[in-house]
């Protein structure tokens, strides 16, 4: 019989190991990884030393040694230390920190009931390139420890983040809106932004959980008038935040009207998490400019923002 005896949770049945780890992998939809984007990280000890420490934190694991083995949750409750060995002169040496599962149904000899069959171990002479484990072991890569000649002292600088999200959040927002009315002329030439005073922008609710954001602005259409136009268009996100500017290169005289975006891809500070930030679009005229750009209450902007969830 191929199909499972009883479908998993029946009253009166009894339901094996493998059947629960197969329901965890169809939860997980097969994908693997830490939880969140804190789990699991690798640092370096308090006081620098000979080890890393790995924080708190969850994860599911993919069984590879039977086609049918399923997949493992493991959890880690506070900070745990793991050493790493010295490296002598001559040259370096990377390590590769991992979460193993060593399940004595498939493999192994460890006993259940007094060992972990779930541990981090060091795979030591790892490949300096290496982001997967080596030799098809069941468990997922938290870090490389790039370790320089003459080394005991393990730093932040020597751990390369391996870690990915089993099942990473995202969410879409956008937000369409006109301006109030034709904004203050933006007419300088010496490179310095002003927002367009019209528009308020909009204020942005940032998930707890965000890592990153893509950002876009859709301005159809700006306004420019008097003469030529040249300068940038950008726009800021918060206080510390500022997107990848475009140019405005407009060489008519007459008023006329264009189409134009900005867009970038942010890393979300920590601060930010949690709160709503302002996101509002800012122009400049540079050097040689004669023109004016402006937005008025026939100009449409569309604000979109996805974030992402990511290591961190």
């Amino acid at each position: 019989m191929t199909l499972y005896q009883v479908p998993i949770l029946t009253n009166g049945a009894t339901h094996s190991a493998e059947q629960f780890r197969a329901m965890v992998q169809d939860l997980a939809r097969g994908s693997e990884g830490i939880t969140a984007g804190t789990d699991l990280k690798v640092t370096q000890l308090g006081t620098p030393g000979g080890g890393v420490q790995i924080a708190e934190g969850s994860a599911v694991i993919r069984g590879r040694v039977s086609a049918f083995q399923g997949t493992y949750t493991s959890r880690n409750q506070g900070a745990a230390t793991v050493s790493i060995a010295s490296q002598g002169a001559g040259s370096g040496r990377s390590d590769m920190v991992i979460l193993r599962v060593e399940d004595p149904q498939y493999e192994g000899t460890l006993d259940p009931v007094t060992q972990p069959i779930n541990y981090f171990q060091v795979l030591s002479n790892v490949s300096s390139s290496a982001t997967t484990i080596p030799g098809g072991l069941t468990g997922i890569p938290l870090a490389r420890i790039d370790i320089p000649a003459s080394t005991s002292t393990i730093t932040n600088a020597m751990v390369v983040d391996l870690r990915q999200i089993a099942n990473p959040r995202r969410q879409s927002l956008q937000y369409v809106h006109s301006p109030t009315g034709t904004s203050t002329a933006i007419n300088n030439s010496n490179g310095t932004y002003a927002y367009f005073s019209t528009e308020a922008g909009w204020s942005v609710p940032i998930p707890s959980w965000a890592s990153q954001a893509i950002v876009s602005i859709d301005l159809a259409q700006i306004r420019y008038t008097t003469a030529a136009f040249i300068g940038s268009l950008r726009a800021t996100f918060g206080a510390s935040l500022t997107l990848q500017a475009v140019i405005l290169d407009d060489n008519q005289t007459a008023i006329r009207r264009a189409t134009t975006f900005v867009a970038d891809t942010l890393t979300i500070p920590d601060a930010y998490r949690g709160t709503s930030q302002l996101l509002r679009p800012q122009a400049t005229g540079t050097t040689g400019n004669t023109g004016v750009v402006s937005v008025d209450a026939s100009t449409t902007l569309r604000y979109n923002v996805e974030f992402i969830e990511a290591p961190r």
